[in-house]
């Protein structure tokens, strides 16, 4: 197994670079499945909403599309899901659940926060009068 950055896998799921598609799919074929880290993972994710303008559903299902193929290996699946529904479930940003899922699994609640939004998700508190969003 290998281990992919943002790009190759932002190429692998949108295919927006004919040369640089082939190449990834080259690399994924090869060195298949591919580890993608909790940080591309967020990365991919901001990349695909701020960048690409992709909704919220688009995000959520491509993160549903990642756990579901046989291509990549997520890091700790079962936090990545618990982001997904946390996601599905509130207006918090996906890298935010994330985050919050990561700190659940660790036993470290609650996840101190400034955004409003991930502050109204359990396992979370907002912290201060000032808040993001």
């Amino acid at each position: 197994m290998a281990a992919a950055d943002t790009n190759v896998v932002l190429r692998l799921l949108l295919e927006d670079d004919d040369a640089q598609a082939r190449a990834a799919r080259a690399f994924l074929r090869s060195k298949g499945p591919l580890f993608v880290s909790h940080v591309v993972l967020a990365e991919v994710m901001w990349v695909l909403s701020s960048v690409h303008e992709f909704g919220r559903a688009d995000v959520s299902d491509f993160v549903e599309m990642l756990l579901a193929t046989d291509g990549f290996e997520l890091q700790d699946p079962l936090a990545v899901k618990d982001a997904l529904d946390t996601h599905r479930a509130s207006k918090a940003e996906f890298s935010d659940c994330l985050v919050l899922a990561i700190a659940r699994r660790a036993g470290a609640l609650p996840l101190g926060t400034f955004d409003r939004n991930l502050g109204r998700v359990d396992g979370a508190q907002r912290v201060g009068p000032k808040t993001l969003r």
